[in-house]
């Protein structure tokens, strides 16, 4: 294992190359949990790591209850399997919960203020209705608490790591909120140490290789809680120094279904030599977000070109061999896409995504055209 290796690996083991899955609710339970605050883009994400699911296919996964959507770590929405939301919120939603104090009190948002928002939530949704954000804000108007400025975003997050609401089904081009209870099925509890446990062992095997600070950094723990859920499942992957980090990765045998395993010359089905082609990764892709270090797949010069300010707001991207050589931006036309590229340096970028192109245009279920240069 090297350092140049280490993108074309992820891009095996987050089903982004030669993806095998064919549902997208095994994508989100293979994956842990998925960025997902853009909501198209999220959508994307999904589709890109199953065989062929159309755009279409994932918005039914989501109306189905095969994935969850949700406030989960880092204060961040992201999908996940319905039967982790439970025992995730539990995991992350104290420690969240303890940082958003402050700003809860520059909002004046009291636990008072916090219960009879509850209430009022609760008796709009109860009886599995689905209510879009909007209409869901107004009533907690109509009652007297005020959702203006941030005021109204920071009550549904809080509600939501109370497990009391969730995400449903969009409602034309609005997020639909429903109440957890009702929307998911119950699942069984884990202990706060199975859950350090499963929730490293997900992350590790799906995005690998990865560190232990990327593993706390991705998740939101602390650096002993991911070292603790690390440690208790450490018999089951494998470790090397690469430029004196420590990276963590699952070895794969040969004979698991297209996935490589592997370290150093002997990588499983052949790393090394496998074909990649070029990938369209969507804003907030978990390929470049879910680490903390991203200089293996990203060039320190590009970070500015992917994230413009530093400001959390990740570009779609380009990636060729396992790198981030460009962004791109998709603009809808009458009956058509137009996608525009902005490759970090002068190539072929566009002849390279021929099959990349194919792919999402497969997925949209819309012809897709490259913008004139």
């Amino acid at each position: 294992m090297n350092t140049e290796i280490i993108g074309v690996q992820r891009l095996f083991n987050q089903h982004i190359a030669r993806p095998i899955l064919q549902e997208p609710g095994a994508v989100v339970r293979w994956m842990g949990a998925m960025q997902a605050q853009d909501y198209n883009a999220s959508l994307w994400a999904v589709g890109l790591r199953t065989v062929s699911a159309s755009e279409e296919e994932v918005v039914q996964a989501l109306a189905a209850r095969q994935i969850a959507r949700t406030w989960l770590m880092r204060g961040t929405l992201h999908l996940c399997a319905p039967e982790d939301v439970r025992w995730m919120l539990s995991l992350f939603a104290p420690r969240i919960v303890q940082q958003s104090q402050r700003r809860l009190r520059q909002l004046e948002l009291d636990a008072a203020t916090l219960t009879a928002s509850a209430n009022v939530v609760t008796a709009a949704l109860a009886g599995g209705m689905q209510l879009a954000r909007p209409e869901l804000l107004q009533r907690l108007d109509d009652s007297g608490t005020a959702t203006t400025g941030q005021r109204g975003y920071h009550i549904l997050m809080q509600l939501a790591y109370d497990q009391l609401i969730c995400f449903g089904p969009h409602i034309g081009k609005q997020p639909g909120f429903v109440l957890l209870d009702e929307w998911l099925p119950a699942a069984p509890a884990l202990s706060y140490e199975e859950a350090l446990a499963t929730l490293a062992l997900r992350y590790v095997i799906s995005h690998g290789p990865a560190t232990l600070q990327d593993f706390a950094w991705w998740s939101g723990l602390t650096v002993g809680d991911a070292k603790t859920g690390l440690a208790a499942v450490i018999d089951q992957l494998t470790s090397g120094t690469i430029d004196g980090q420590v990276y963590y990765w699952r070895e794969w045998s040969a004979q698991e279904s297209g996935v490589p395993r592997g370290s150093g010359a002997n990588s499983g089905v052949g790393i090394q030599d496998a074909e990649v082609s070029a990938q369209l990764l969507p804003a907030f892709d978990e390929f470049l977000l879910g680490y903390r270090d991203r200089s293996a797949v990203l060039a320190p010069d590009d970070v500015t070109r992917v994230v413009p300010g530093g400001n959390g707001v990740f570009f779609s991207i380009v990636v060729v061999d396992g790198r981030v050589v460009g962004t791109w931006k998709r603009a809808r036309q009458k009956k058509h896409f137009v996608i525009a590229f902005s490759p970090f340096a002068p190539g072929e970028t566009a002849t390279k995504l021929n099959t990349a192109m194919a792919r999402y245009s497969e997925y949209l279920g819309t012809p897709v055209v490259v913008a004139p240069a």
